[in-house]
């Protein structure tokens, strides 16, 4: 077979951060080095995210991160999803005509989660001050930052729209009514001086828990929630629909709400131990096509060949249609979720992986649940019109669609953080006046029909597909990964897992390898429609096996060399030598480590 990589993994003692910009990266490294732990780091990074890849996540946005504490000595997982607001009811949308909650504008709305997940995060896990994580974001917000071409694009592809129908949008990212060219210099003043009364907020009380309490409280009951009410309430903006809608959020409803801690759920793969979110989350994809994958001898397969593609992409099929019927907010269903990880059930489910490639979708039946089956099954047959539903920030694919970002820190004692904070792009509504923020498109992911784990309800999260990964070697907290990609996370996580496990590549060349993945089930985002069999596969996979896999029925799609995901790593040894590598895709994310 072909080597795909040259490049060495970066290795560390003192700590290593991986994220998908190279300031955000040298910024988490500041933070070990000043003797923040990894949560710091994380924290810290994640808000210097929000300003220098403002159309991949705001701070209006959501988080999920899973972690692992060396001092509890525990792996663990925030969810900092927020919930759909009290007004959220499907006899609302409905009466609004709609049938299905589109992919942008004020309707879109759920509670802002991240800033409540990075604050407990840093109270609970980390060291530092709410000043110290919060002053490189406000450095870059006042100061300026070199603008990333695909930003630049973003918002001139958005500008008339902007002009038209999200004015406070114009005046932030077109400020003069000029969008800011690559590597221009670019600021978002109003932004910071949002972040600078926060932090004189939290420095009114004493001590770094109090403090973080109210800066907390500045968010979710203070000016921040006071000025967003204020917007939503008499706003009415053009989104996807085609038509204006006011929104539902509330102060109220942001007051009424916390992040929150949870265990994760676990998948024992070999003498490997996978750990990811919940099923409020998409996270146990990866773990089912784990279960149903062990049936196979991937170690005999090359890992860039036409059988190791086809198996991979048949398991992620049949886990994929799973999460359509049976993933939701535990809080409001009962998930199945042991049963669909069960060797007896996954026994007969990998029968259906032949040797041709499947065109149907086709979900398992687990007891009792026969109902939700036929329910969704049938509101899916309702879905019409094609639409590839791909990753929006690789090469081939429009600007005009918001995505992710993706953390991994490991520090100097072993504590391990994987995040995927997203939403509040500059895309997904309009900047509310006086923040300097959008607020986030994620109750798109519901449904308007009831009786669904994923209908729309008040209080209820939406099944996100943001999927960070923290995976145990012979029960010892060793390895952190992820990527953007929305419905994609997993399926580029998978065989990158994949192949750094059974082939025994370094963490840099199982990122290096080319990548492929299936837009074969619905969509988690607007219009939420599907291609049958279609998968996309970097063409350096070889033409060889690109014949191969349209001779075995698969809808190939071929993408560029290095055109598709944008995944990294960190890892810890034994001996407390850390790893980590960053795809050289889109040339945007970095590892650092000293």
């Amino acid at each position: 077979m072909t080597e795909f990589t040259t490049r060495p993994e970066i290795l560390g003692t003192f700590g290593v951060v991986t994220s998908t910009h190279w300031i955000a990266s040298a910024v988490g490294m500041s933070i070990l080095e000043k003797g923040g732990n990894a949560f710091d780091a994380a924290v810290a990074t994640g808000f210097v995210l929000q300003i220098v890849e403002p159309h991949l996540c705001g701070p209006g946005g959501d988080m999920p991160a899973i972690f692992y504490s060396k001092k509890k000595d525990n792996v663990e997982v925030i969810c900092a999803q927020g919930p759909a607001p009290a007004g959220a009811t499907i006899e609302h949308y409905t009466s609004e005509g709609l049938a299905m909650i589109p992919g942008d504008g004020l309707l879109a709305t759920v509670i802002p989660g991240a800033f409540d997940g990075w604050m407990l995060m840093l109270r609970d896990y980390g060291t530092m001050s709410v000043r110290d994580v919060l002053e490189p974001a406000i450095y870059y917000a006042e100061n300026g930052h070199p603008v990333l071409a695909r930003v630049s694009a973003t918002i001139k592809g958005l500008a008339g729209f902007f002009e038209k129908e999200w004015p406070t949008s114009y005046a932030t990212w077109l400020p003069g009514g000029t969008a800011p060219e690559p590597l221009s210099n670019f600021k978002n003043p109003v932004l910071a001086e949002t972040w600078k009364r926060v932090v004189a907020e939290a420095e009114a009380k004493s001590g770094r828990e109090n403090q973080i309490e109210a800066a907390r409280d500045a968010f979710y009951r203070g000016f921040v929630a006071e000025a967003i009410d204020a917007y939503v309430r008499t706003a009415e903006v053009m989104d996807a629909s085609g038509s204006r809608h006011r929104g539902v959020l509330t102060a109220q409803d942001m007051a009424s709400w916390q992040a929150t801690v949870e265990a994760p759920q676990t998948y024992d793969y070999h003498d490997w131990t996978v750990a990811k979110t919940p099923a409020w989350g998409q996270g146990p994809v990866l773990l089912q096509s784990l279960a149903l994958l062990k049936g196979f001898d991937l170690s005999s397969m090359d890992p860039s060949g036409a059988d190791f593609v086809h198996v991979v992409v048949e398991a992620m099929k049949l886990a994929y249609a799973d999460r359509e019927v049976y993933y939701g907010d535990p809080d409001f269903a009962q998930i199945p979720t042991e049963y669909l990880l069960s060797e007896g059930y996954n026994a007969e489910r990998r029968k259906l992986i032949g040797g041709q490639a499947s065109l149907d979708l086709r979900p398992g039946r687990v007891p009792g649940y026969d109902h939700q089956l036929d329910l969704t099954m049938a509101m899916l047959g309702e879905v019409s019109g094609k639409g590839a539903v791909y990753e929006p920030t690789m090469s081939h694919l429009t600007e005009k669609r918001g995505d992710t970002v993706h953390i991994d820190v490991i520090d100097r004692w072993g504590n391990m953080v994987s995040t995927t904070p997203s939403g509040g792009w500059l895309q997904s509504s309009p900047i509310v006046p006086g923040l300097g923020f959008a607020l986030n498109s994620r109750a798109q992911m519901f449904w308007l029909k009831p009786g669904l784990p994923t209908s729309l309800e008040p209080g209820k999260r939406p099944r996100t597909t943001l999927t960070p990964s923290l995976a145990l070697h012979q029960g010892r907290p060793t390895l952190v990964f992820g990527t953007p990609g929305g419905d994609q996370q997993d399926q580029w996580q998978l065989p990158f897992f994949l192949r750094y496990v059974h082939h025994k590549k370094n963490l840099q060349a199982a990122i290096d390898m080319p990548l492929f993945h299936t837009t074969h089930f619905p969509g988690s985002f607007y219009p939420r429609t599907r291609e049958p069999g279609n998968i996309m596969v970097e063409s350096n996979v070889g033409p060889e096996v690109l014949a191969e896999l349209r001779r075995r029925g698969h809808q190939v799609t071929v993408a560029d060399p290095w055109s598709v995901g944008r995944l990294t790593a960190a890892r810890r040894d034994v001996d407390g030598l850390m790893r980590a590598a960053a795809t050289p895709r889109l040339m945007q994310a970095y590892a650092v480590g000293r």
